[in-house]
């Protein structure tokens, strides 16, 4: 499904071609493609970027697009190995290495503000860092296309739905059946998004939910 084709949807769904309510399709979608992002971790909003660490530089500068960390890795050119930091909170890693001047492979990272991680300790060599990290994809509306379109249209058509029908205060009975088909469509998206995409994962931390 593409955002023609959903936006239409929208329009026969609710029965409703009113100019205002047209021109706000857009945003009932948007808002229900941050709703889906913010309830399953899928790999499509799951991207990669590498940077080079500063020698000494405990701050390291996170992408413009950055929402939460997958899993942060070192690289080691002297040996070509890779490790995996740990996530810590910023006053373990103060504590633990309190001297500006301690160095090292960085073993913990946690996140500074919206911009910055420190690690811990600095590095001491000019390690590649590998950043796996969530974000928000391009959206439907913009793009014409997604991956939500594309493989799970439903989630989508019933959380652009619910969004409308606020929009309209519509019935009761006809809110609470749009948002029990958004949440029947999520729950399998979940399944795949949080279960199936998650059998063979190797860190205990992540969320998931047990398939059958």
């Amino acid at each position: 499904m593409n955002y023609a084709q959903l936006s239409q949807s929208i329009q026969d769904y609710v029965q409703s071609t009113e100019t205002t309510f047209v021109a706000n399709i857009p945003t009932f979608v948007q808002l229900a493609e941050e709703r889906i992002y913010n309830s399953v971790q899928l790999p499509a909003i799951r991207k990669n970027s590498t940077a080079t660490m500063t020698i000494g530089n405990k701050y390291m500068s996170l992408p413009s697009d950055w929402l939460s960390t997958f899993s942060l890795a070192v690289f080691n050119p002297t040996n070509n190995e890779y490790t995996y930091l740990l996530n810590k909170d910023v006053n373990f890693i103060r504590q633990a290495y309190p001297d500006a001047d301690d160095t090292g492979r960085p073993e913990y990272y946690a996140i500074w503000d919206a911009d910055t991680m420190i690690l811990g300790p600095a590095p001491d060599l000019a390690y590649t860092a590998e950043l796996h990290y969530y974000y928000y994809p391009a959206s439907i509306v913009n793009a014409g296309t997604s991956w939500l379109g594309d493989n799970f249209e439903t989630v989508l058509l019933y959380g652009s739905l619910r969004e409308a029908y606020i929009f309209l205060k519509g019935e009761q009975d006809m809110m609470n059946y749009y948002e029990q088909k958004y949440q029947e469509s999520l729950g399998l998206l979940k399944r795949l998004g949080d279960g199936l995409d998650r059998q063979d994962a190797y860190r205990s931390g992540q969320a998931r939910v047990p398939v059958t």
